[in-house]
């Protein structure tokens, strides 16, 4: 199991270290360049397109583990960096695989997407157009959610919705140094974290892919840190986005029965990944609302965000992000707790703490709003 880890996290890492590394220098030479604006928070020009780099970082590290494991079930080669618990699973493994590119596909469309964006200042219609086709293609393509319903169309709009909603969560979270990737790394290794250890049995290509994405996401947060050198732009916030949204649809939260048919847990943990990103999806709601609220257009950019308003409290931008970290990361724990609960009033116990961070929050944003004024 920890060789495993290793293996996803280390490559994508330093692959997406190096390729942002060398994004530093080109995206100049390319016109990516962020410039200083009303409502930015960065003071000089910055580099844009350090979301090239974790495409990289997880793209490259998983063309070569799917062409090893071909080799390894053509070849029959016998192996010894496999763990051993992995390798009756292989052949599932590669038949999903043809799934995960699918995903990988519109992930790269939605990068493409966003690097264009970052150059030209594509107006939000096309680009939700383009958002919608590819979670009505992912969805058809067989990535959806069931909801333990009877009815697939339920599931199937959820999952549009679940795909367009977080992949602009994270888009819009995207304005200070730091806070997007911090968000992503977090939410990343706490899904890969439940997909080994609380499924039963573990999702190997799940957690694998989000493993991956986790190293290379912190190969890419050594250049983001504040103060940023470079930032990911719309190509990084949409492509983390398409892959948290996908691999928590494919991902199997509920463990289902023992051998014996006794139920492990209750069904309250498909709630773990509204818990995980209570924060990303807290923070998209308000400022949609607060937008509407004030007639301009949901996606029109603003200073509405929470960390704004802490900015405005005055926390330096450094503390903001770390705070709005710790609280994603205190979510998120309680997502976990919910597999060591059993009944649902005890999950409603996690449920209710979930909502006083989220009321802290809001508390937060209101005063900041009011400094404003």
């Amino acid at each position: 199991m920890l060789f495993f880890v290793f293996a996803c996290l280390v490559p994508s890492f330093f692959i997406s270290f190096l390729a942002t590394a060398a994004m530093r220098r080109l995206a100049p030479r390319w016109g990516l360049i962020d410039q200083p604006a009303q409502r930015k928070v960065h003071t000089s020009p910055t580099p844009l397109g350090g979301g090239v780099g974790i495409w990289l970082g997880v793209v490259v590290p998983i063309a070569i583990a799917q062409l090893s494991v071909l080799v390894i079930l053509k070849t029959g080669m016998k192996t010894t960096w496999i763990p051993q618990e992995l390798i009756p699973h292989l052949e599932g493994v590669l038949y999903r695989s043809k799934q995960l590119w699918l995903v990988l596909a519109g992930g790269t469309v939605l990068a493409t997407m966003g690097l264009l964006d970052d150059k030209l200042n594509i107006s939000w219609k096309p680009r939700l157009i383009i958002q919608l086709l590819v979670a009505c293609g992912l969805v058809l393509a067989g990535v959806r959610a069931t909801l333990f319903l009877q009815m697939p169309w339920i599931g199937m709009l959820f999952s549009v919705a679940w795909i367009i909603v977080l992949v602009n969560s994270l888009n819009f979270l995207d304005n200070m140094d730091g806070l997007t990737a911090g968000i992503g790394l977090i939410a990343a290794v706490l899904f890969a974290l439940i997909m080994l250890r609380f499924t039963g049995e573990p999702r190997w290509l799940v957690a694998g892919v989000l493993l991956v994405l986790s190293g290379s996401i912190g190969g890419f947060l050594c250049h983001n840190w504040p103060p940023a050198k470079i930032f990911m732009g719309d190509s990084g916030s949409y492509f983390i986005g398409l892959l948290l949204s996908t691999m928590t649809i494919l991902g199997t939260f509920y463990p289902g029965n023992t051998p014996a048919g006794e139920s492990i847990t209750s069904r309250h943990v498909i709630l773990a990944p509204l818990c995980i990103l209570a924060i990303p999806l807290y923070d998209f709601c308000t400022v949609m609302l607060i937008r509407i609220k004030e007639g301009r257009s949901p996606f029109h950019a603003d200073k509405s965000h929470f960390s704004h308003r802490l900015v405005e409290l005055g926390l330096s931008k450094r503390d903001t992000v770390l705070t709005i970290h710790l609280a994603t990361l205190t979510t998120g724990v309680g997502g976990l707790i919910l597999y060591e609960v059993s009944s649902w009033n005890a999950a409603l116990l996690v449920i209710l703490m979930i909502l006083c961070v989220l009321s802290i929050v809001t508390i937060l944003e209101n005063v900041g709003r009011k400094n404003r004024e």
